[in-house]
């Protein structure tokens, strides 16, 4: 029975073939398991040496069904193999993806850039109040930036956008947009002891819009508090970011003397650019023209001591630029208003890929 068995299954040509064998020997009215129900009407004796025939009839047609399986199926995949193929130097089909906003690309090119530098990356409220955004910063109250027509103020518990009372006879702090990123330098300084050295990029807001100017725009500002510090620092720090930004050696840059309340001195700095094909490009030996890049200058005895410093024996610089103004002059944009339109054409266009991080030594604008 074994032989005729496992004749039968080695004969078997498909899987659909070996089935009915195993139906015919193992099934519920298989040959196998009428002989298997025998046993017990047997008698003990006979169940001794009938018992361990039958097991072992059961166990080697249980294993020829499953080697015969076994070789009917790699024969199958065999035959499927050799008969479908897969190109696999053909390009796959393109799949949607996203891309990197020119913003987020040179705050993380600024970030790369200054954290070489040895600067932290510090932020703070977009909401500010007009000690931390204007008083602290020596910034006077008559100076036109406070001015309602400039910034934007936050309405007070009665509507109304002029001082309330705190309640002891104080005025309260009126909360605003801030104007400029200079917040986080005196948060920073109160809450830190120097040396400090940080940059603070983030959102900043002002009543302004045009091509150039928008309500809503990005800033990054740096700062440096040490002891000896000298707007010989400042002139180096600045060279440096701004080669290493524009990726190129020959660049010139003019420090031209300017005014802002919270440095003393101040300077503007320019950065030469050479007219190619009608467009100005950043850089060149001998430039054909300047354009304004940033503000900076050596920071104020008043802020320091707002912070609760010696600003006799503590001394430091600070400067401040807009990044979409960065991002413009450095990838070529002329208008700085698409970059808050969200038109998914011009950001196909201008954007970069998840993969292009900025690194200083394969290019922060690679």
């Amino acid at each position: 029975m074994r032989d005729h068995m496992l004749t039968a299954i080695a004969a078997a040509s498909g899987l659909d073939a070996l089935d009915a064998c195993r139906v015919e020997a193992l099934g519920k009215q298989g040959t196998i398991t009428a002989l298997l129900k025998t046993l017990g009407k047997m008698t003990p004796d006979e169940r001794l040496v009938q018992g361990p025939l039958i097991q072992g009839l059961r166990e080697a047609v249980a294993n020829g069904i499953a080697e015969r399986k076994a070789t009917l199926e790699r024969a199958a995949l065999d035959a499927r193999l050799a008969s479908e193929t897969l190109d696999m130097t053909l390009p796959a089909d393109a799949t949607p993806a996203g891309t990197i906003h020119p913003v987020s690309q040179v705050m993380d090119e600024l970030a790369e850039i200054f954290a070489d530098l040895g600067f932290a990356v510090a932020t703070g409220p977009e909401i500010e109040d007009d000690w931390h955004n204007f008083t602290a910063l020596n910034i006077p109250e008559s100076h036109p930036a406070r001015a309602m027509h400039d910034t934007f103020y936050m309405a007070s518990s009665d509507g109304k956008l002029d001082d309330a009372d705190a309640g002891d006879g104080e005025p309260a702090k009126r909360m605003l947009l801030r104007t400029h990123t200079s917040p986080v330098q005196i948060r920073t300084m109160l809450s830190q002891k120097p040396p400090i050295r940080i940059i603070a990029p983030g959102r900043t807001y002002r009543s302004d819009s045009d091509a150039t100017h928008t309500p809503m725009f990005h800033q990054v500002e740096g700062l440096v508090i040490d002891k000896g510090i000298t707007l010989g620092h400042l002139k180096w720090t600045l060279e440096t970011f701004v080669k290493a930004f524009f990726e190129r050696d020959d660049i010139v840059l003019r420090l031209r003397p300017s005014y802002f309340p919270f440095t003393e001195p101040s300077v503007e700095i320019d950065v030469g650019y050479t007219l190619v094909k009608g467009k100005r490009v950043v850089g060149g030996a001998e430039p054909d023209g300047w354009l304004e890049i940033l503000g900076s200058g050596m920071v104020h005895r008043k802020v320091i001591e707002a912070c609760g410093l010696d600003p006799d024996e503590w001394q430091g610089f600070a400067f401040g630029c807009g990044i979409d103004r960065l991002a413009m002059l450095k990838y070529g944009m002329d208008d700085l208003r698409p970059f808050f339109d969200g038109d998914i054409r011009w950001l196909k266009h201008y954007g970069f890929s998840s993969l292009d991080v900025p690194t200083l030594s394969g290019g922060v604008g690679a």
